[in-house]
């Protein structure tokens, strides 16, 4: 069973990283992770979204073994303006904008959010915006870690750190 790694000032002065990638890199932990997070998935859902970039790993392999279709939400510039809807969000290092690629297919969709980890929030609300700006019905976030001091979000996770 691999550890995760703490990162004292990173990126910056008085943030703790998360290192998740032993957990990752070992396929008992992350099968264990991944199938955790798959019994939280509401019924209903139509597609799985993960922010880049951690939150593709978990986002497409739950929407793979959940046989769910996966949406990449992207930061600003890997695709053209004119083919996302965006969202400006502050994260505990600063600001920054994610994009949700525009598919006429996703009105009245059920959208659930995973990513790595929940801090401030600020990424999941974000998310949320651009579910509704495309039509689409947000049900729900699952997260690999909580950091639950950060934020009042109600969420699954499998698990909670008081870092």
């Amino acid at each position: 069973m691999a550890e995760l790694r703490l990162i004292k000032d990173f990126p910056k002065k008085g943030i703790t990283f998360i290192d998740i990638t032993p957990k990752l890199a070992d396929k008992n932990d992350f099968n264990e992770i991944i199938d955790k997070m798959c019994m939280n998935v509401p019924k209903n859902v139509d597609y799985i979204v993960g922010p880049e970039s951690r939150g593709y790993i978990f986002a497409s392999a739950i929407a793979n073994k959940l046989g769910l279709g996966f949406i990449p939400i992207r930061k600003e510039g890997k695709l053209p303006d004119d083919l996302v809807y965006k969202a400006k969000y502050e994260k505990e290092y600063g600001i920054d904008i994610l994009c949700l690629p525009k598919n006429d297919g996703y009105l009245n969709k059920n959208f659930y959010v995973v990513d790595d980890v929940l801090a401030t929030g600020g990424t999941l609300k974000a998310c949320k915006e651009l579910i509704e700006k495309c039509g689409g019905n947000y049900i729900g976030t699952g997260v690999y870690i909580n950091i639950k001091k950060l934020n009042n979000e109600q969420v699954d996770y499998v698990l909670e750190f008081d870092e």
